[in-house]
């Protein structure tokens, strides 16, 4: 599609109205990059193999939920010229001493999670090297040093690489397992086998949701999407994203019912399944695809690690921002590429950047203590409901021009998924270790 367009004397596109094109893709990308981690894998592996190509059906029902959900945060963010977080504070100083508490132990928490994740399919493929431990260190501190020196425009071409390496392994391996279509198209038809409801919850709600998602706002002022004319482009852009993430969840799944199922292979849960499958895979198909898989595994772990030294920082930095009373209410100025580019540099920026990576080295070598667990998980489950369900409070009400509210299929959606997300959450708290 020819695409007219005009440059600013940066040589960057100005944000005047143009119509959409596939080549401005790269935000959902990120989004999806950052929000598919090795857990999620493998609990979709998991569930393959003990329902087969059953809960296909909810593989395909959980990326038209994910759509949903970035679409009303990039709707926001084009609409309103305002962030996410500026419309979280309209809304009472309840979202602003939620998300304060949230950002501080989910980050501490997660920071650890993240480079250990990374560090397990390094520690695989060269089992004579360092320790788990040492890598996870050097994995962090890449990160830290890449997004510390890196703007938005290098770390999103970096990121479409590493989601190019997950996309070509999970689909190759799943192609190399041999997948029965007939029992996938059967699987479109909704089921619920005994005992999968819970699994069913968790393919719908769990893989790509995290606190990512509400960073994609920022991710698309980044790009220099700042106004309703890019509307389009961060629809298509979304769209492609999650069609991606949905095919991951799919190629999964179909590993998990071919290569699990049949055999009744049992995986560890948490990302030390994936080096399971691993050894499953070289037993099955010999050492090069095993360590193509392992290579996958990282790219996989290390994408949402940088995703989010990257998208959370960036909300963190943009909450320090407002809540030192800076820019608010009528008088916030359009967020744009400038404002995100100034933010990359901030202090608060940085600052969060060295939370997420050194005070969580600490738990590398100490069990998680209890009321951590206990305070991330509850934190941690409560956000997607509180995301689904602002969201449908903010693009309701006058905060958003009349021609860009919700509809009464973007309403349908985000109260499916609030629903949805509250149940899992639930479900989540009471499996909490109390």
């Amino acid at each position: 599609m020819a695409e007219t367009s005009e440059t600013t004397g940066a040589g960057e596109l100005s944000s005047r109205p143009r119509k959409s094109s596939w080549r401005y893709i790269g935000p959902g990308i990120v989004v999806a990059a950052t929000g598919v981690g090795a857990g999620d894998l493998v609990a979709t592996l998991i569930a393959g193999s003990k329902f087969g190509y059953t809960l296909m059906w909810a593989a395909v029902i959980g990326c038209l939920v994910k759509i949903s959900l970035a679409e009303a945060v990039g709707r926001w963010h084009l609409a309103t010229g305002r962030t996410l977080f500026d419309g979280w504070r309209t809304l009472g100083g309840w979202t602003t001493g939620y998300f304060a508490v949230y950002v501080v132990v989910w980050g501490f928490v997660y920071g650890a999670t993240a480079m250990s994740s990374s560090a397990l399919p390094v520690v695989a493929l060269f089992p004579d090297g360092p320790g788990l431990k040492t890598w996870a260190i050097i994995t962090g501190l890449i990160g830290l040093v890449f997004v510390w020196f890196n703007q938005y425009a290098v770390f999103e071409k970096v990121m479409t690489v590493l989601i190019g390496v997950m996309f070509v392994v999970v689909v190759y391996v799943a192609i190399r397992v041999a997948p029965d279509i007939g029992a996938s198209f059967a699987g479109l038809l909704p089921v619920l086998p005994d005992g999968s409801l819970i699994y069913t919850l968790g393919l719908i709600g769990g893989v790509g949701g995290t606190i990512t998602m509400a960073a994609y706002g920022y991710w698309v002022n980044a790009k220099g999407w700042s106004n309703t004319a890019w509307m389009k482009v961060m629809r298509i852009d979304n769209r492609a994203a999650y069609i991606t993430t949905g095919i991951f969840v799919v190629a999964m799944l179909v590993v998990g019912a071919e290569l699990l199922h049949s055999s009744q292979i049992a995986l560890t849960s948490g990302d030390r399944g994936l080096v399971d499958l691993g050894k499953v895979l070289e037993d099955r198909f010999g050492t090069g695809t095993a360590k193509l898989f392992l290579i996958g595994f990282f790219a996989t772990s290390f994408s949402s690690l940088i995703g989010v030294w990257h998208g959370v920082s960036l909300m963190f930095a943009d909450f320090v921002e407002r809540f030192r009373g800076g820019r608010g209410g009528a008088d916030v100025e359009r967020a744009g590429s400038e404002t995100v580019g100034r933010q990359e540099r901030s202090v608060p920026f940085r600052a969060y950047l060295l939370w997420l990576t050194f005070p969580p080295m600490t738990l590398l070598w100490l069990d998680e203590p209890f009321g951590l667990v206990i305070g991330y998980g509850v934190l941690g489950a409560f956000f997607m409901p509180f995301l689904a369900l602002t969201l449908i409070w903010l693009l309701n009400s006058s905060r958003t021009p009349r021609e860009w509210r919700n509809g009464w299929l973007s309403n349908g959606m985000l109260g499916a998924a609030g629903l949805l997300f509250v149940v899992l959450c639930v479900q989540q708290v009471r499996e909490l270790p109390w």
